[in-house]
């Protein structure tokens, strides 16, 4: 998910330029010691959403998140040392994003960095935060940069926008018959990787883009899109779009009486989109890299975790909830194998001897390597029915 920052250019730009000294700094002053490691603790640090337009995301991830820490901390914590988890709101600003590393690095002195939200403020972190050392873990983004160009304190879990929507495609080519193939993107950097990967897919597979038609985020109106995709006769549309705005053109297409199929990506997969009032959605095709659980279809030790959460928190889980569980379990899970001397190197070599990781939601099967530090490239095919969704197909990827 993208949102352009409401300060300015020069603003951020200047607080990149303040912080870059400080990690510098902080990269020194830690040389010969492990930061956020004593003996009693671990001391992880998160910059996600708590205020602004993604906090649904950021607020129930940093709390499952918690939820799985006190676990394991009420049972003796990892090899004795208990976990802290440190969290400041990046309000999906990158300027405040760039403020918030600053603080966890050089003044919480954090040992990784864990389910950070949004691409565009990762990116703006990333260059100064693996220069003072510090591993950047399952950033809550599915953007191909949290593992390209490799690096090896990054560390993403699992399929990206590009996989699932190259992905997708194939399916819908071999299952659907799609043959005339559109897409319908934001003009961001999110929507360009879309782009790019309907290119790529339709490219490999010799079929013809037919149209493309761009939007801004924060449009409301689709008529003159729908209407330019329609004229080209698209029998599939391919969205790189978000929440509002996957489901605006949608229900638009439906209302100007057009019934092609459209299909998304994990941006899409919220139960927002899929609950649309009035079955605005119903219909449309997604992919996603994990599985949001539904109380009357979940195994025992889901429904037991959603109580858990709810107990807690007072609300179900959503899908930032799932995220932010998942990625903490696999991070306990690559502690545990790290040992007792807990070092950055040992940690690293422990994500990369990790083989077969299976979440309890049923997501795709996990694994690393010393040169591939993505979890899986696997995707699954849901399609709204009757106000939720329902998995099509699973898991797939393109390169099979």
């Amino acid at each position: 998910m993208r949102r352009v920052s409401v300060l300015t250019v020069a603003a951020a730009t200047t607080i990149i330029a303040i912080a870059a000294t400080s990690f510098a700094g902080s990269a020194q002053a830690q040389a010969g010691k492990v930061r956020g490691v004593t003996k009693t603790e671990i001391v992880i640090g998160m910059h996600t959403d708590l205020s602004g337009v993604a906090a649904s995301y950021g607020v129930n991830s940093a709390n499952a998140m918690r939820l799985r820490i006190d676990e394991i901390n009420a049972q003796g914590g990892v090899h004795g040392r208990k976990l802290r988890l440190i969290v400041e709101d990046n309000q999906y600003q990158v300027p405040r994003a760039v403020q918030a590393a600053n603080k966890l690095i050089n003044r919480d002195n954090i040992f990784l960095m864990a389910g950070a939200l949004g691409t565009p403020m990762n990116n703006a972190v990333l260059p100064d935060q693996l220069k003072a050392g510090v591993p950047n873990f399952f950033p809550i983004t599915a953007a191909r940069q949290m593992y390209l160009p490799f690096h090896r304190l990054k560390f993403a879990g699992g399929s990206t926008y590009y996989d699932q929507i190259r992905a997708g495609i194939k399916w819908m080519v071999a299952n659907k018959g799609s043959k005339q193939i559109c897409t319908l993107y934001q003009d961001t950097d999110f929507g360009k990787e879309i782009l790019e990967a309907v290119q790529d897919q339709t490219k490999a597979m010799k079929l013809p883009l037919v149209e493309t038609a761009t939007n801004k985020p924060a449009d409301t109106d689709f008529t003159a899109q729908i209407s330019k995709l329609r004229a080209a006769n698209c029998d599939l549309v391919v969205m790189g779009t978000i929440i509002r705005d996957a489901i605006v053109p949608y229900a638009t297409a439906r209302k100007m009486g057009w019934n092609v199929d459209f299909l998304g990506q994990s941006a899409n997969y919220d139960q927002i989109v899929a609950g649309a009032p009035g079955g605005a959605t119903e219909g449309l095709y997604t992919m996603a890299g994990t599985i949001l659980p539904y109380r009357d279809t979940a195994s025992p030790t889901v429904v037991a975790w959603m109580d858990r959460y709810k107990a807690k928190y007072g609300n179900d889980p959503n899908i930032g909830a799932v995220y932010g569980h998942a990625l903490m379990d696999q991070l306990i899970f690559a502690l545990e194998r790290a040992g007792k001397d807990l070092t950055t190197d040992k940690l690293i070599t422990a994500m990369e001897s990790i083989k077969g990781y299976r979440d309890i939601f049923g997501g795709p099967v996990v694994s690393y390597g010393p040169d591939k530090h993505q979890g899986s490239d696997e995707s699954f095919l849901f399609q709204v029915q009757k106000g939720r969704f329902v998995m099509i197909a699973g898991p797939v990827n393109y390169g099979s």
